[in-house]
């Protein structure tokens, strides 16, 4: 059971030495990862669309 206790006390000692992103940062990081989204699935849609016309020409 000490082993146990002494586990929990170190993570809670670890856990003080976490720097969590603050507001601004979560916002800014959601935002990019938004825009990147969106223009890689923007560029795949034109792929797909230019491949799907090209083949349907083909055939």
């Amino acid at each position: 059971m000490e082993k146990f206790i002494d586990y929990f006390h170190k993570a809670k000692e670890e856990l003080h030495k976490v720097i969590f992103p603050t507001k601004e940062q979560v916002k800014n990081a959601y935002i990019a990862v938004f825009i990147v989204v969106t223009v890689v699935s923007l560029f795949l849609a034109l792929v797909d669309g230019t491949m799907s016309f090209i083949l349907s020409h083909i055939m």
